[in-house]
């Protein structure tokens, strides 16, 4: 079974909900990522998302935005994010899921087919996607791709997906469905939507997992959506505290997982 399947039946058979921190791929500089991670998964994060640096991200806000901009000027890679994740996969149990704008996947598949990038990203210790920009009318290749290396698939649901659509896009997921809260970028808010009634709507469709994303920025925000909702998604609240430690700071990698781990751990008590 895939480790994204396992985690989640695991925490289903325990009544548990899932935190799922995201962070921006070798931020705040190369060599951060391994420890980060270590520090997430000592917090009580379940599954991790790693967004891949992209200079022209789609959905995200400035924080997330500014993360991915620093880190490839910092010199961020592909290359250099597998192997920090091929260093750490043996003393993680973490799920990792890798999101990746489709502009990254066609330009590493460069004409050959997309089995090729997914056995990259397998290799290097990665679970399964998020494919945040990938139109369902295009996504059949890279799920199928995924799916044959045993790796799990996911495409988001906005609040204003039409009912018909967002029951195509559940059953095209593997390993959790990713709703958002609210419509438009990352970013941290203070309100909290009722995602209840979608989420009880789409359970009609699917059994897959949902996790809530977008705003989520604190305890309180996690202890709201789990209550409906398998797990919760928090990303530009933890990345924005990971460029404020890390600027000024002797060992930004070192200050990037001290302040990962110690709100991780403040999310982390948001499940009860």
């Amino acid at each position: 079974m895939n480790r994204i399947d396992s985690i989640f039946a695991e925490l289903r058979q325990g009544g548990r909900k899932a935190l799922m921190p995201f962070l921006c791929g070798q931020h705040p500089g190369p060599g951060a990522t391994p420890g980060v991670l270590h520090a997430l998964q000592g917090a009580g994060a379940s599954i991790v998302e790693i967004g891949i640096p992209f200079s022209d991200p789609i959905a995200d806000g400035p924080v997330i935005a500014a993360a991915m901009h620093s880190a490839l000027e910092r010199g961020a890679s592909i290359d250099g994010l597998f192997g920090e994740i091929s260093s750490a996969r043996s003393s993680l149990n973490l799920g990792l899921v890798a999101m990746c704008s489709v502009s990254i996947l066609h330009r590493l598949a460069s004409g050959s087919n997309p089995a090729g990038v997914v056995s990259r990203f397998k290799n290097a210790g990665f679970d399964g996607f998020i494919f945040p920009d990938l139109p369902l009318e295009e996504s059949q290749g890279w799920r199928s791709a995924a799916a044959e290396a045993g790796m799990t698939s996911t495409l988001l649901i906005a609040p204003t997906t039409p009912v018909d659509r967002a029951e195509q896009i559940a059953k095209a997921c593997s390993g959790f469905i990713y709703l958002l809260a609210r419509a438009g970028i990352t970013g941290e808010r203070s309100d909290m939507p009722d995602i209840a009634g979608r989420v009880q709507k789409l359970r009609t469709m699917s059994d897959l997992p949902i996790a809530v994303g977008f705003g989520i920025s604190s305890a309180d925000h996690v202890r709201h959506f789990v209550a409906s909702a398998d797990a919760a998604i928090v990303g530009s609240a933890l990345v924005r505290r990971i460029s404020d430690a890390a600027a000024g700071a002797s060992d930004a990698n070192a200050a990037a997982a001290h302040v990962a781990g110690e709100f991780g751990r403040q999310l982390a008590a948001g499940l009860g």
